[in-house]
């Protein structure tokens, strides 16, 4: 079984109402359990109080931001027409010398005159050109507070939308719990059955990674946790991408490499033939390197297939390797710190490894201990180099599909957890 199909549908358990080493009574214990899930209700209750007040202040503060915003760029547009008009204006006193303007002045003065005026547009364009350059920064400053704010309120609605299901979720097992204590212990228990059966259903479940075998879903996690300790990066995000790049294998397919001299392949199951790969030498010269270390075949090892067939400096390369899908020369960048969490030589079709790299990756992205923005935007960096945005390619949606499953995978994880 996927384990991405293993869904927890009563989500987080709170570790107490596994805990019956000190079982005495099944009303007691039941009792302890539905008092334990108030306060966390409560509790929860107070945050969302309190991220809604956020909310609005940060809603106050944005469109503050966004007035003052407006304000500086029209008077960027205002100070830019007054430019090209004090340049258009030395432009035209520029065409003619001062020999002509002197002997076609009728006197001394007038020359003198003109000369002041050209004096005076001068100094008119320096002065201009500091005040733009002034209301340039003063707008680029507001745009990145104003993005800050954003990010911040996208941030407190997700966690109040989070702790919103943990009410429901808590409020589900309350009722559960209070119609048990009716059927005493055997009730109890037999729930405890069937939460450690699907307990075993999760780690069993087969966690499948990209151009290389899939592993246990306990097995990955374990790697996971490792690298997010070493790192600072959720271990749920960390399985979020090697999930979703799997499925991207999946969807788009695999190539291998035809030449190294060239980097040109083709499809690893179609045939189909794919210029440029692999970039030369950059990529081509490790991955022989790397494949030869770990008794590989360079010309049969799957590698990513770029987004067309034919090679264009908008479509890129392909070239990635392994679950984590680093190319190559980048892979080679990372080998030390992943030998660092691993204390093993780093593979790249090691799911421990690949793992590894994964975390570190993110962290560099800057996810590590992060809100949903950054994990999200560190998830889009990872997809396409950029933040989320809805630029072609598109690249927002990758973001997206990695926060869901990474909020599945949190699921999954905390339940294990409260066992």
């Amino acid at each position: 079984m996927d384990v991405s199909a293993i869904i927890l549908e009563d989500g987080p358990i709170v570790k107490a109402s596994a805990d019956f080493s000190g079982f005495i009574a099944g009303a007691k214990s039941l009792q302890g359990d539905v008092t334990q899930l108030d306060a966390q209700i409560k509790k929860a209750q107070a945050e969302i109080a309190q991220h809604n007040l956020t909310i609005g202040k940060l809603s106050d503060q944005i469109n503050s931001k966004t007035q003052t915003i407006a304000s500086l760029e029209q008077r960027l547009d205002e100070g830019r027409a007054s430019l090209a008009k004090l340049l258009r204006e030395k432009d035209q006193t520029e065409t003619t010398s001062l020999v002509v303007l002197a002997f076609s002045s009728e006197s001394l003065s007038d020359f003198f005159g003109t000369v002041d005026q050209i004096d005076s547009i001068n100094q008119g364009l320096v002065q201009k050109f500091n005040e733009l350059r002034s209301v340039q920064n003063q707008t680029q400053e507001q745009k990145q507070a104003l993005a800050a704010q954003q990010n911040q309120q996208l941030d407190a609605r997700h966690e109040a939308q989070l702790l919103k299901q943990t009410i429901t979720t808590s409020k589900q097992q309350k009722t559960e719990l209070l119609t048990m204590t009716k059927g005493q212990e055997s009730a109890y228990n037999k729930v405890l059955a069937q939460k450690q059966q699907r307990a075993q259903q999760i780690r069993e479940a087969l966690f499948n990674l990209r151009d290389t075998k899939g592993i246990s879903f306990e097995s990955a996690l374990g790697y996971a946790t490792a690298a997010s300790e070493a790192t600072g990066v959720r271990a749920a995000l960390i399985l979020a991408i090697l999930s979703q790049e799997s499925d991207l294998g999946k969807n788009i397919g695999s190539c291998v490499v035809s030449s190294l001299d060239t980097g040109d392949g083709k499809g690893k199951n179609t045939g189909t033939f794919y210029e440029k790969v692999m970039k030369v030498p950059r990529d081509t010269v490790p991955f022989e390197k790397i494949t030869q270390a770990f008794g590989m075949d360079w010309s049969t090892t799957p590698v990513s297939c770029p987004l067309g067939t034919r090679y264009s400096s908008s479509r890129g390369y392909g070239g990635a390797m392994g679950p984590s899908q680093f190319i190559p020369s980048t892979w080679q960048l990372f080998v030390s710190r992943i030998t660092a969490i691993t204390g093993g030589v780093a593979n790249p079709w090691n799911p421990r490894d690949a793992i590894a790299a994964t975390a570190l990756y993110l962290k560099d992205l800057g996810a590590a201990g992060g809100s949903y923005t950054a994990e999200r935007n560190a998830a889009c960096k990872y997809y396409s180099g950029r933040s989320c945005d809805s630029r072609s390619p598109i690249n927002y949606t990758y973001g997206n599909s990695v926060i869901f499953k990474a909020e599945t995978f949190q699921n999954n994880i905390d339940f294990l957890q409260s066992l």
